[in-house]
């Protein structure tokens, strides 16, 4: 077998963000750079790819709370959207088995007992890839930025031309949980539709992908923190959650049942939204 070495082994072929090349390095094999990335927030919308995280990090909120002078409680994570993430090559992910029947094979690849929470967040996350999606949703979870681009592309209509978002830190301030206060009326970005991608754990970078046939609208706001940090936002905005299971977490967060409300929520820096280039 072709994996059957260590992920420290496999990651010495793994293509890195160079932060210090100025981010321009062809990670795709196909052309696209990571200077394509302008920066995103974490949260989703289906309904149990979120459980890992933590409910002030999603950044949930309601369509008439964007708006000039808006103050929300919540978090940014500070994290480089590729710097931080081990991206391997589509011939190389391909290679590696990533499906829940073979897991037992995988622990015998990767260095984690059976019982260590690594293992066990494993396991999650490929019983999460491997739900049925919600109704009228396309999901898809990528090993490869290359396969990411590839869902996009298909679920966008695309041959080409697809601009990556993120949020963006604009200053060097410990981004911790405070109140964020809106700036700047924020831009909707008029996209006809967009696919999320949320990095899940792995021990290589894994992307929960997914799109919706409802509408979602796409903003971009500038936000300042208690602390002074000062963000340039990304937030999708859902108006029909009538398809989403009733326990979904943002709902429990806003107080509304599902259907009745669009609900809201910001993206981390190494959370994308994936639009066709003409859309920016």
């Amino acid at each position: 077998m072709d994996y059957d070495r260590k992920i420290n082994a496999v990651g010495n072929q793994a293509w890195i963000y160079d932060k210090h090349n100025g981010g321009n390095q062809d990670i795709t094999g196909t052309g696209h750079t990571s200077s394509h990335l302008y920066h995103t927030d974490p949260t989703g919308h289906t309904s149990s790819h979120l459980d890992h995280m933590d409910p002030t990090l999603l950044g949930f909120f309601r369509l008439e709370d964007l708006k000039v002078g808006k103050t929300m409680f919540t978090k940014f994570p500070k994290t480089d959207p590729l710097s931080s993430l081990v991206l391997l090559p589509k011939a190389k992910a391909d290679k590696i088995p990533f499906s829940s029947v073979e897991f037992p094979k995988l622990l015998q690849f990767f260095p984690f007992s059976q019982e260590s929470p690594q293992a066990k967040a494993m396991e999650d996350t490929l019983r999460k890839c491997e739900a049925k999606p919600i109704k009228g949703e396309k999901k898809f979870c990528s090993t490869s930025f290359e396969s990411m681009l590839n869902f996009a592309r298909g679920t966008l209509g695309l041959q080409k031309n697809v601009n990556i978002l993120s949020t963006v830190h604009l200053t060097r301030s410990v981004a911790g949980l405070q109140k964020y206060t809106i700036i700047k009326v924020p831009v909707r970005i008029s996209a006809p539709k967009m696919v999320a991608c949320h990095t899940m754990p792995y021990p290589y970078t894994v992307f929960y992908c997914h799109s919706q046939e409802s509408e979602s609208r796409v903003y971009k706001g500038s936000l300042n923190g208690e602390n002074g940090d000062r963000v340039e936002a990304i937030a999708v905005c859902h108006m029909d959650t009538s398809h989403w299971s009733p326990d979904h977490i943002s709902f429990r967060v806003l107080g509304i049942e599902r259907g009745t409300s669009p609900v809201c929520h910001f993206f981390a820096a190494n959370h994308l939204v994936l639009v066709p280039s003409t859309s920016v």
